[in-house]
């Protein structure tokens, strides 16, 4: 199935139905007085993320969502009936705009929870709700009011724990491959990666954590150079970032350090917030440098590149220096899930000295 993450639709809600302005008419009863029902309301139109979809393609070519009418009221105290809510299906980590206004209407995080996207019009009041002791044959009625209706923008931001950064055949896609159920496409050329991937990494039979692989970044991404910043969006959830770098390139002329410079210059131009993540440094490709080079070269490029966070020296080819690295990983996630409780203060200690008697 094609990856689809953005698009733009029209949604409407229906209109309330109109008042009915009628009078009792029967045999042997003159002044029957006024009957004229209510509309029924419009039909209402909802979202619902749906665990089960991970593209928004049946979005692309659907580009209009109406909901029901809602009918008008009838003579005999007949009120309208309502017009029937449409639930627009959606997956996980979807987010709506209105698309005039910027405003996001609704972001869908919980699976199966209907969010309310556009409110259907009420309807109209009938001759009925005009009657009174001065008033016995109102000829009022009110018309129904119009549904709401925007034209949004549909975008998908994936929820994961971890995500991956780093350049064009960095390994990426080997990573998330060794270490999950994953099976993204992998080749000896660039840009295999064509959309996100997500793979869910399990630690224990009850713990585990969900690892996302993006399309890699070049230098230049931000003026639009390979896939740009298309996909960096689906990073903004993620609790860590794992910066892939190949310490063996192919061609020997490029500088691994260089690459990692340009990769964090580009994530800091995209969103400040995005660059200010907590951010892990993975080695990867050791399998491909000879075993008494490899304390050097690693030594060379974390010194060169200034480096004093985290780092983890591995082979996804080979699944070497995994197991520390999926383990930390879960150490971290686990720790955000469930922060440290700060200690009583003494200070508000509720325990009476008396045995709980009042002075």
């Amino acid at each position: 199935m094609k990856f689809v993450d953005e698009a733009t639709i029209d949604i409407a809600a229906g209109h309330g139905g109109a008042g009915c302005a009628s009078f009792r008419r029967e045999k042997f009863i003159p002044f029957g007085g006024p009957d004229g029902g209510d509309g029924g309301r419009g039909g209402s139109v909802y979202a619902v993320a749906d665990r089960n979809l991970n593209t928004l393609i049946d979005y692309r070519y659907a580009r209009r969502h109406e909901a029901k009418n809602g009918e008008p009221g009838r003579g005999s105290d007949c009120f309208g009936a309502a017009g029937e809510d449409i639930t627009l299906r959606m997956p996980v980590g979807s987010i709506i705009t209105d698309l005039e206004t910027g405003r996001v209407l609704a972001e869908l995080i919980e699976p199966d929870v209907p969010v309310l996207i556009a409110k259907g019009g009420d309807g109209g009041f009938g001759n009925l709700h005009f009657k009174s002791s001065t008033n016995r044959a109102p000829r009022q009625k009110t018309p129904g009011w119009p549904g709401e209706a925007f034209k949004v923008k549909l975008e998908l931001r994936v929820l994961a724990d971890v995500g991956l950064l780093g350049m064009p055949n960095a390994g990426k896609s080997t990573l998330i491959a060794s270490v999950s159920n994953a099976r993204p496409k992998i080749a000896d050329y660039p840009f295999t990666t064509l959309h996100p991937n997500l793979g869910v990494v399990r630690v224990a039979p009850e713990k585990s954590f969900v690892v996302a692989d993006i399309p890699g970044l070049i230098e230049g991404a931000s003026e639009g150079a390979g896939l740009g910043h298309l996909f960096l969006r689906h990073l903004q959830r993620t609790r860590l970032l794992l910066h892939v770098v190949d310490l063996a390139p192919f061609d020997e002329s490029v500088d691994p350090v260089a690459q990692a410079k340009a990769i964090v210059e580009e994530l800091r131009k995209y969103d400040e917030a995005l660059y200010q993540k907590p951010r892990w440094l993975v080695l990867n490709k050791l399998d491909m440098v000879p075993a008494e080079e490899r304390a050097k070269r690693v030594k060379d490029f974390v010194k060169r590149y200034k480096w004093k966070g985290p780092v983890f020296e591995i082979s996804a080819l080979a699944r070497e220096g995994l197991q520390p690295l999926i383990h930390a990983i879960w150490d971290h996630v686990a720790a955000q899930n469930n922060p440290p409780v700060a200690p009583p203060d003494p200070r508000f200690d509720s325990a009476p000295d008396d045995g709980g008697q009042a002075a």
